[in-house]
């Protein structure tokens, strides 16, 4: 290597380092400037803060608004808009209530039937509510819907605001929603009282273990099932039956043990269809008195199928009118009684000849 080769190497080294040291002391520079901006700007918001808290001292509306707006801010976040079907009544006491069920366009199709169709019904959570109309107007298919016998083809089912879909009997009966059936269906060959245990399983606290090998929490459970079973039996005054086998009692008596069950379950809903069939005047009239009794010691909410009208316009506070699979009419007794599409249901039409048709 020559001498000038030497001090060209040389040169550019130094030259090098200085342009490494002046990037360097410019990073510095930036890096403080930066510092300093956000000094600035904390010094502003915190002199922005101040003013404000002063201008709400000094104006008497102030406070006021930036309460206002954080409450409107908060009610944004909580509140859940949902629709809910037109034309619904539920009883003045209920009316701040959730509804303890709510019914929205519920359908279902047996091929190319429509058995029910467009079904939009609210109940309140204490309300005793009837579902009438001709024989084969789908009024026990609505029940079936209810308590998923039959799983809808389209609509909305909510029990308490929970919605029923996906859940199957079992499911719905824990849920709260117990029912009787148009034809009685009894244990006929066990006793009365062990009709009624049944309807309690779901309330069962005693384990498996406990059961197998009789220990003490088996004994508890079984003498509370007991208790409560003479309990519900002498709402209709059937303690003194309960050792009498289901399928010997008089068919009035299997109506109303078909009721102790239902209520057994301790439901929410409870949903019951033709109550009233067989039974005399007198057991008619004692029958509604234990339905309104149900209501009030048991606070629950009724849905009755019935054509027994005198039983209905008696103790129904809401009425819904089923023709076709499709509700014609919602209203009072009394809105109903006079609603003309109701009488042509039930009577049909009248013609220029003076002939119902």
């Amino acid at each position: 290597m020559t001498r000038n080769e030497g001090t060209y190497k040389a040169q550019s080294a130094a030259a090098m380092k200085r342009q490494q040291e002046a990037e360097k002391a410019q990073e510095t520079q930036r890096a403080a400037e930066a510092a300093d901006s956000a000094v600035d700007a904390a010094d502003t918001a915190v002199a922005a803060s101040a003013d404000a808290s002063s201008s709400a001292q000094s104006s008497p509306h102030g406070t006021a608004q930036t309460d206002q707006t954080a409450e409107t801010d908060s009610k944004r976040k909580r509140t859940k808009m949902v629709p809910v079907p037109s034309h619904s009544i539920v009883p003045e006491r209920d009316a701040h209530k959730n509804p303890i069920l709510e019914c929205r366009h519920l359908g279902i199709d047996f091929g190319g039937l429509h058995a029910v169709e467009d079904f939009n019904i609210m109940i309140g959570q204490s309300e005793i509510a009837g579902l009438i109309g001709p024989n084969g107007a789908g009024k026990t298919t609505v029940f079936n819907l209810l308590t998923k016998v039959y799983q809808p083809t389209r609509g909305t089912i909510l029990l308490d605001g929970v919605d029923t879909a996906g859940m199957d009997t079992a499911k719905v009966s824990q849920a709260g929603i117990a029912r009787t059936f148009q034809n009685i269906r009894l244990f006929d060959s066990l006793t009365v009282e062990d009709n009624v245990r049944i309807g309690l399983h779901n309330q069962v606290k005693s384990g498996m273990w406990s059961d197998i090998f009789r220990l003490p929490q088996h004994w508890l459970s079984e003498k509370e099932f007991h208790d409560k079973s003479l309990e519900l039996l002498d709402v209709f005054h059937m303690a003194d039956n309960a050792n009498d086998i289901a399928g010997s009692l008089p068919y009035g008596a299997q109506r109303r043990l078909e009721i102790v069950r239902a209520l057994a379950t301790n439901p929410k809903l409870l949903l019951l269809d033709e109550p009233a069939a067989g039974m005399n005047p007198s057991e008619t009239a004692e029958l509604m008195e234990n339905i309104t009794k149900i209501r009030d010691d048991f606070n629950i909410a009724i849905l009755l199928i019935e054509h027994d009208m005198d039983l209905v316009m008696g103790i129904c506070e809401g009425i819904a009118v089923l023709n076709f699979g499709r509700i014609i009419a919602k209203g009072t007794p009394e809105e109903i009684q006079a609603n003309p599409q109701v009488i042509e249901a039930y009577l049909g039409t009248q013609g220029d000849d003076g002939e119902v048709a």
